[in-house]
């Protein structure tokens, strides 16, 4: 029940983080094609060093832990925020943004109350793909003696042989399973009371 409860802990909070760092980053790119390539190609290449390897590059640095593991998954959850983000926001019609600004709107008020909630079910959508994938890959990081039910997996998988090893595993991989699907449920609960149904 605890290692269940620190897994979705630590993925909410570095799914905060990382929609933080994504949001923001996108924000600042959306508008120029050059660096939107750099941001997703960038953030695109996290995604290629093997997470094994990625936390054995991160222990010498900063230890065992929490903080390996924060790290890793905030920038394994990078790439489909900040790419749904710059494709939510480049999604705008222009003539809607040109409508508020003929309002007196400024720069930051039409990002704020037009572009961004026009863009939220984009952005929402690369949360989502984010967590699925941080559910995975936080069960990997014990063996950088991170939280959560990669514990469990690992301590049975080291135990191979004995009665409860292959249980003690399973058990593990199902409730990451179970973790993730309930989590994939509150994302699709949140886009329903926070989209308009005018965009919907």
């Amino acid at each position: 029940m605890v290692d269940s409860y620190l897994h979705i802990s630590a993925v909410i909070q570095c799914l905060i983080l990382a929609t933080v760092i994504g949001v923001s980053v996108g924000i600042l790119v959306y508008r120029s094609p050059a660096g939107s390539a750099i941001a997703t190609a960038l953030s695109s290449t996290i995604l290629t060093i093997p997470s094994f390897a990625l936390l054995g590059l991160l222990i010498p640095i900063v230890g065992l832990g929490v903080a390996p593991t924060v790290i890793a998954l905030t920038l394994y959850s990078l790439l489909p925020i900040i790419r749904n983000t710059i494709v939510g926001l480049g999604a705008v019609d222009p003539a809607v943004t040109d409508a508020a600004k003929g309002i007196g709107m400024n720069r930051m008020l039409v990002l704020a109350r037009v572009e961004l909630p026009l863009a939220w079910p984009s952005i929402l959508t690369g949360m989502r793909v984010a967590t699925q994938m941080a559910m995975g890959i936080l069960a990997i990081a014990a063996y950088a003696k991170g939280p959560g039910l990669g514990n469990l997996i690992f301590s049975g998988l080291s135990r191979v042989g004995s009665p409860t090893a292959a249980s003690q595993a399973l058990t593990g991989t199902l409730l990451i399973v179970i973790l993730a699907l309930i989590l994939d449920g509150i994302y699709v609960i949140i886009g329903r009371l926070t989209t308009s149904k005018g965009i919907r």
